[in-house]
């Protein structure tokens, strides 16, 4: 199951440095996250500050 970056993102990019699968990219002024390329691993949301990253 892929995971999502919810409406708190303050686009620091911290989980976009951490993804082994280079899924999340910006946009809108925030960090999305690609669900074909996502592979589960959760290292994102253990790296996001705000807390937003959950499974989808």
């Amino acid at each position: 199951m892929a995971y999502k970056i919810g409406d708190g993102c303050v686009n620091c990019g911290a989980c976009e440095s951490e993804c082994p699968s280079e899924a999340i990219s910006e946009a809108d002024d925030k960090r999305v996250i690609d669900a074909e390329k996502c592979v589960s691993c959760g290292a994102c949301a253990g790296a996001c500050p705000a807390g937003v990253i959950s499974e989808e």
